[in-house]
Parts: structure tokens; C-alpha cells; sequence
């Protein structure tokens, strides 16, 4: 079976267990036929088990043995360490390490491939306990045969081969494999099917495999519909004034189903996460009447939230609008001594300092500057020749939503300077000529 392609190098990830073994060797074979294509073993160290070290040692013996008897493959490896908490699935959190270390190995080995070894069973199986989770379309269409992410094309050759088949080819050539004693644990959701739950099912229906496989491959067809028509649907409800913001009667004017897979696309394109199933029922369900009184509230949906004000949905990291009066953090001394960037973690920002011609604050009066939150009763001027008005009003005034009214609030030998969604106070600009600076709010976007 001729699973490469062109290119210099090629990455198989090995974990060394019978499966991957079968394809790393698959692979040299064929690579041999390619003049100048070299194989890479990726082997990730999770550190989970006390055999962790025998495996790799195993994956070193064995490409070293191969490439002695001519085979283009090599090993590159990564020891992993989870930072586990309270809470954490160990399965979710050592596949997402799992990719990352493939990942940098990948792009290290000059790769632009990494091939999986997962097979029919294999994807069955994640068929079946997306089923059991409640998921959509998209969990159901299981694992692709190909995938473009950070640069790296994740390709699965044996999707749609049987497992038996895998072990043939290990019988045939003598290959020697490693045994994951975590296979037999039943904490683990897809061993308590595989050793439980599959024998009962494959004697009841002998063509279960086959069938759930094919089940996963329609779902992933409906789901490329399907996300084409989220694209192409979701750009009309975009609002172009405010990166990635939603409109909300426009969403609540089409069917709710629509609005269901559209929050779900929306989120999941602003976050890279999934909309949790109970934050788009809360959505779906409270956002009529609060569109209507023209409400502002926000939703927490795992890491970030949803926000509404004035009818526009925006999605933003859950740091940026956990502030009030009564929470806020502690006032902060800044020495702005020229342009420059100010990380304030506890704010979820920075705050970017930048020399200007005219309309700033002037330098001198920086170098011993505060940052705090609102305390009430602040004063703010938008404007030479513009009235004084309370921060409340000209917040209003200028459509700043309320998770952004709590702060940084930027202040000089006393005066307010500069306000978070308003920029600097009228009353503080700078002489013409005086050397003066601007500042700006960059709120961090990421988690």
C-alpha cells in the first residue's frame, strides 16, 4: 500500500504499539522507492505510565535497527508534562498535548505530513462515543481522513481498513510492538467500550464496524454541506462595523434551528471552541425579549462570554468582562517614560503608549501615572470646546458596552487622563509643540 507522497520528509506518529509500528514500517518500505525521502518517527513521552520509558527506548531500538538494514526512518521525541487539575480529563488533556508536541516535531523534521494510524475500528469507535456524548454533526463525522492544521496535513491511509488487516501485515513481516498496559483501564471511556460494551455489540450486529464507519462518513458529508452553508450564512449577519460582532435580530429573524447551528459556528469560529449545548439553549431562549427591551447582559460560556448590547452579540475571553466595582483589581503605579507597551495581566490587556503631533497627553506628567478602576462620580470631557458630562452618560453616549465600563481608568498627578473606551480627557491635552503621547487600550483576545 503506497501511502506517501512527494516531498522531502514525511512524519508518521509512533507511539510504538502495533498499529503505528505497522505504518512506520509501511511507510520506510515505500519510502525506499522515493530517492531522497526521509521517514521520521514522532514519539510523544506522555510520562503516564511507568512503562513510558521502555516505549521509548523500544521506538529508538527499533528505527535504529531499520535504519541499519537501509530503511530512510529516523525518531524524533518529546516528554510530555500535563499540568493536571481537579476536574481535567487525563484522555482530552494528553491527545491535546499529544498534538502539539506532534506538531512542533513536525515542523522541526521539516515535515509538512504527519500520518495517523487509526483504522476502521478506530473511527467506529469514535462514532459511537460521540453518539453516547449527544453530539451533532459535527462529533459524529468522527475522525477525517485528511486534516489541514498549523501548517501540518493529518492523514489517516488506514481509515477505512479493518484492524485485522493491520495485524496481517505485523504477522507477515515478524514486527515487534510495545502493549499499553492503559488500554485494559476502564476509567477510560473508549476502553470501557472497547472491552465491554464492543463484544456484545459485534455478536448482536457482526456488521456494526462497517456500518458506524460508514454512518461517520455521511455525517463528515453533511457536515462540509452544512458548513458551507454557515459560512455563506453567517457573513450576512456579521456586523461590519465591529470585527466578528453578531447581529441579534438578525440572527432571531431566521428559523431556530438556523440560530442554533449559527451561535455554535459563530462561537466556534471566534473561539476554536465548541458552544457548550446548555449556553446555546440559554441563548436561544433569553435573547427574544432581551432584543426587544433593548437589554445588555452577558453569558458565560466556558472560557469566554457572550455578550449582548444594543443588539450585537460579541464573544470575548472571560478575563475581559469579569470586572465591577467590587472586584476590580488594585490600583496600579506606571512609569510611562516614552512609548512603549504596558502589560496589565490583571486588567486583561496592555495599555500601548505612542508619541503624537498634537491631541495627547503631555509626557511629563506620566511618569508617575495610576491605573484603577471607577469609583464613582468621575467627570470626563470628549472634547476641546465640549461639556464636562459623568463618565455614566458619556459612556452611553458613545454606545460603550457595560463589561467594558468598569476600567482601566489612567490617571496623572491627580487628573483623569484616559478612559477605556473614550480615550483621552480634553482636559489634560498637551500644549501645542510640548513633546505628548497617546494611549490606547489593547484588550488580550487570546487565552
Amino acid at each position: 500500500m503506497n501511502v506517501v507522497g512527494e516531498g522531502a520528509c514525511i512524519a508518521v506518529a509512533y507511539s510504538g504499539g502495533r498499529d503505528s509500528t505497522a505504518l512506520l514500517h509501511t511507510t520506510a518500505v515505500a519510502a525506499l522507492g522515493q530517492p531522497g525521502l526521509r521517514v521520521v518517527a514522532l514519539h510523544v513521552h506522555h510520562g503516564l505510565s511507568q512503562q513510558a520509558d521502555q516505549w521509548l527506548a523500544h521506538a529508538q531500538a527499533q528505527c535504529d535497527a531499520w535504519a541499519l538494514q537501509g530503511l530512510p526512518v529516523s525518531l524524533l521525541w518529546r516528554r510530555l508534562s500535563l499540568d493536571q487539575v481537579a476536574g481535567d480529563s487525563v484522555e482530552a488533556l494528553a491527545r491535546a498535548a499529544r498534538y502539539r508536541a506532534l506538531t512542533e516535531m513536525a515542523h522541526e523534521a521539516g515535515a509538512d505530513t504527519v500520518l495517523l494510524a487509526h483504522h476502521r475500528r478506530d473511527q467506529a469507535e469514535t462514532f459511537l462515543l460521540q453518539a453516547l456524548r449527544g453530539a451533532g454533526i459535527s462529533g459524529l463525522s468522527a475522525m477525517p481522513a485528511v486534516a489541514d492544521r498549523h501548517g501540518i496535513r493529518w492523514t489517516r491511509p488506514w481509515l477505512t481498513h479493518p484492524r485485522q488487516a493491520i495485524e496481517a501485515y505485523v504477522a507477515q513481516h515478524g514486527l515487534s510492538h510495545v502493549e499499553d498496559d492503559s488500554n485494559a483501564d476502564p476509567r477510560f471511556a473508549r476502553n470501557r467500550l472497547r472491552l465491554t460494551v464492543w463484544p456484545a455489540l459485534e455478536a448482536a450486529f457482526g456488521q456494526a464496524e462497517v456500518s458506524l464507519a460508514q454512518s461517520a462518513s455521511r455525517a463528515a458529508d453533511a457536515r462540509a454541506c452544512l458548513d458551507d452553508w454557515l459560512t455563506q450564512s453567517l457573513a450576512g449577519l456579521l456586523v461590519p462595523e465591529q470585527a466578528d460582532a453578531l447581529s441579534a435580530p438578525a440572527l432571531l429573524a431566521l428559523p431556530l434551528p438556523h440560530q442554533r447551528e449559527l451561535l455554535r459556528h459563530w462561537f466556534t469560529t471566534r473561539t476554536a471552541r465548541h458552544l457548550p449545548a446548555s449556553a446555546v439553549a440559554r441563548l436561544t431562549q433569553e435573547l427574544p425579549p432581551l432584543v426587544d427591551t433593548g437589554r445588555s447582559i452577558q453569558w458565560r460560556a466556558g472560557a469566554f462570554d457572550v455578550c449582548l448590547y444594543r443588539g450585537v452579540l460579541i464573544c470575548r475571553p472571560a478575563v475581559l468582562a469579569r470586572h465591577s466595582n467590587d472586584d476590580a483589581p488594585d490600583a496600579v503605579l506606571l512609569g510611562i517614560e516614552g512609548p512603549g507597551r504596558h502589560a496589565l495581566p490583571e486588567w486583561g490587556g496592555e495599555l500601548v503608549v505612542s508619541a503624537v503631533d498634537s491631541g495627547g497627553v503631555p509626557l511629563s506628567s506620566l511618569a508617575h501615572a495610576q491605573v484603577r478602576a471607577r469609583e464613582g462620580g468621575e467627570n470626563f470631557q470628549l472634547g476641546p470646546n465640549r461639556p464636562s458630562r459623568a463618565l455614566r452618560k458619556q459612556f452611553q453616549a458613545q454606545a460603550v458596552p457595560e463589561w467594558e465600563r468598569f476600567g482601566p481608568l489612567v490617571y496623572a498627578q491627580g487628573r483623569l487622563v484616559f478612559v477605556r473606551g473614550l480615550g483621552v480627557d480634553a482636559r489634560v491635552l498637551a500644549a501645542p509643540g510640548e513633546p505628548q503621547v497617546t494611549l490606547i487600550w489593547v484588550p488580550n483576545l487570546t487565552i
